[in-house]
């Protein structure tokens, strides 16, 4: 979902039924597939759903990298959202020939062109591994603690696909710890773009627009995975209904939403938005600054910086909205209530106590720790590089060739020769790097770095030694030879001391590694340890207050949710849920963002006024979601999830029912545009559509 803010203020209403510790209302929650209310759910709508249509959806619902998706034809095509792509598309794109800004539109499948780094992932098995990954840290505290749970971790994931390449094994916490289960995914690694529309089409009404309705938004593309050189036979795929949506039915969301925090505590949530947030807020502002600055310095740069300003925005409004939650009243009234509630019952049950003891001081306590150890451990090892798609490279060759000088039964975690050959073929995999962005990235870490941390850190020093910022960026940047997968891969194979020699970016990290996983290890021991430990105890308090009939926070994780097509009230004011293709025309006003795309101008004439453009759901999604299959109860598709309106933006820490509300493109709307806008038959004709 494209997390995006408009530029008005919002007060936020907050409803919160059940948002943290009591069970799910109605319309509320991501589910699993493995606990999702079918009862429930068919009492509310007059649906009949069973296993076997969950089945169905599961299997033709697919993960991307970062964004959900669905198959809906038998020959491995992929629904998507446009912003799900837009990295390829610019990949893919030169100076001469701009997909993104003219779209990505071929005449056959042999023109399908690859998606560097992208993988389609299939949900295919769930098991439960709750005992062994629990019983693996028994007994243990601190940093110790940490490495025996992630060593069970990669045990049970190796175990599971025994090396096997078309597979990918993830095992997922759920409830903060209260569960887990091993996910079983099919993997396909060649991912090729096989249609996109120009950026404004997909994105008319720029920043304005995003989190507000109505939209005038193609945010669609496809993509298909291959195997084999062939595309992937899919028999289990969604079927493509063009119809419009109606006003009451059911819609059900099949994605992957990211990352929720529901379930955290009042401490947890008052450090994120007095510590966390306000830090990571600041720099993505100024780092939005410097690329738009950049990207007014000439043509070249300004489309090679799409993408990446693109996905900053992205961020810098999730992040502003999540704030806006956090600092209403009313919103962490409720919060509080509803931890004093859980906290009473945990109190009046004497076994309860002696079993969980207190956690919610424990947390406490880490907040704490937080203040002080976040600043480093933000710049100097979980923000290292400030984005830098180099640095990544090197960071993750150095630490392999680290691990690999050690017995095996000695390495850390994520470092067994299986997931070494994984590193090794995505290092391998050919991208295009911007030299240009590159060094922006380093340059603005580096000088935030010395700014947070003071010049006279050691580690300040350590990094820059008599440099400046941008004059260290540049030579790194200039005389590296990371962009040539080659080199990537032999350099994975050398030993540390060689590293040093072979490139100055490599020396470079390799020089401040050791200090990077020494900040690493404090935060492991002193927060993320005991703040798993003590999340565990409160997601058990949880099950034992309230059952386990409850969704678990989001975790990039496949889930289901269920609501209907609908609009809302806000202040007195009435908000229908459709808007038409017509409409586009209407508020296009020809001045950027609100300039229609040309090939939309120049179809007018052949384009339905009347069909249905946007529209909005009840369902509960957040970010991760983006591309996500809206289905009606007989399983088929009838749009794709892109955004959320305003008053979603909090979605990452409650639902509220009553104005929360997905927006989603439809399928008649995608339609139309490949029949009458872009003249795609053979699409067409794959979707079944006349």
């Amino acid at each position: 979902m494209k997390i995006r803010l408009a530029a008005s203020a919002l007060a936020l209403g907050w409803a919160l039924a059940g948002a943290s510790a009591a069970p799910a209302a109605a319309e509320e929650g991501m589910w699993t597939f493995d606990n999702f209310p079918l009862a429930r759910v068919n009492q509310t709508y007059g649906t009949s759903l069973d296993q076997a249509w969950l089945d169905r959806v599961r299997e033709a619902s697919v993960r991307l990298q970062g964004c959900s998706a669905s198959f809906v034809s038998p020959d491995g095509l992929i629904l998507t959202n446009h912003h799900c792509v837009v990295s390829c598309v610019q990949e893919l794109s030169t100076a001469d020939r701009d997909y993104v800004a003219n779209g990505f539109i071929v005449a056959t499948r042999e023109e399908e062109r690859t998606c560097p780094g992208q993988t389609a992932e299939v949900l295919t098995d769930i098991t439960d591994v709750t005992d062994r990954v629990l019983q693996a840290g028994a007994g243990l505290e601190g940093g110790a603690f940490a490495e025996a749970r992630a060593a069970e971790i990669a045990r049970i994931q190796d175990e599971a696909c025994g090396g096997d390449r078309r597979l990918n094994c993830q095992v997922i916490s759920f409830y903060r710890g209260g569960r887990y289960a091993l996910y079983k995914f099919r993997r396909y690694g060649d991912v090729r773009l096989a249609f996109a529309p120009e950026f404004q089409a997909a994105f008319f009404g720029g920043d304005p627009d995003n989190f507000n309705f109505p939209r005038y938004a193609l945010d669609a593309a496809f993509l298909r995975a291959y195997e084999d050189g062939r595309p992937v036979a899919t028999p289990n795929h969604l079927v493509w209904n063009a119809r419009a949506p109606r006003e009451g039915e059911p819609t059900f969301v099949s994605g992957n939403p990211g990352s929720t925090s529901r379930l955290l505590t009042i401490a947890q949530l008052e450090n994120l938005r007095d510590v966390q947030i306000p830090v990571a807020q600041l720099q993505r502002s100024e780092l939005r600054g410097r690329l738009l600055q950049y990207s007014q310095s000439s043509e070249e740069a300004a489309r090679i910086s799409v993408d990446p300003i693109f996905g900053l925005e992205n961020s810098f409004k999730a992040f502003y909205g999540q704030q806006q939650a956090l600092t209403d009243t009313a919103f962490m009234a409720e919060k509080r209530r509803q931890e004093a509630e859980l906290r009473a019952a945990v109190a009046a049950d004497p076994a309860l106590v002696q079993r969980i003891g207190d956690p919610w001081t424990t947390l406490e306590e880490v907040q704490g720790r937080i203040e002080n150890l976040y600043l480093p451990y933000r710049q100097l090892e979980a923000n290292a590089g400030g984005g830098s798609t180099l640095y990544a490279y090197a960071r993750s060759i150095v630490r392999v060739a680290k691990e690999r000088a050690k017995p095996a039964d000695q390495r850390r975690a994520g470092y067994s020769d299986a997931d070494v050959e994984r590193l090794s073929r995505q290092l391998g995999t050919e991208r295009p790097i911007d030299a240009d962005i590159e060094e922006i990235y380093l340059a603005f870490w580096l000088s935030k770095t010395r700014e947070y941390l003071t010049v006279d850190h050691p580690q300040v020093k350590a990094l820059l030694g008599d440099e400046s910022p941008e004059a260290l960026a540049e030579r790194l940047v200039e005389g590296t030879r990371l962009a040539d997968p080659a080199f990537r891969r032999q350099a994975l194979t050398m030993a540390p001391d060689a590293l040093a020699e072979a490139d100055p970016l490599l020396a470079f990290v390799l020089a401040n590694d050791e200090a990077a996983q020494a900040v690493r290890n404090d935060w492991q021991a002193q927060v993320s340890a005991p703040t798993a430990q003590a999340a565990e105890k409160i997601a058990q308090a949880r099950f034992a207050v309230y059952g386990e009939n409850q969704y678990p926070d989001a975790t990039f994780s496949l889930r289901l949710s269920y609501g209907s097509v609908r609009g809302w009230t806000y202040r007195g004011v009435e908000v229908e849920p459709f808007t038409y293709m017509g409409g586009l025309f209407d508020r296009a006003t020809g001045s950027p963002p609100f300039n229609a795309a040309e090939d939309f101008l120049a179809a007018r004439a052949e384009i339905d006024p009347d069909i249905v453009y946007n529209f909005t759901t009840t369902n509960d999604i957040i970010g991760g979601n983006s591309g996500s299959p809206v289905i009606d109860a007989e399983g088929q598709v009838i749009g794709a999830a892109f955004d959320g309106n305003i008053h979603s933006l909090g979605g990452a820490y409650g639902y509220d029912g009553a104005v929360n509300r997905t927006v989603v493109v439809s399928t008649a709307a995608i339609t139309e545009a490949l029949r009458d806008v872009y003249d795609q038959p053979r699409l067409l004709e794959e979707l079944g559509v006349d």
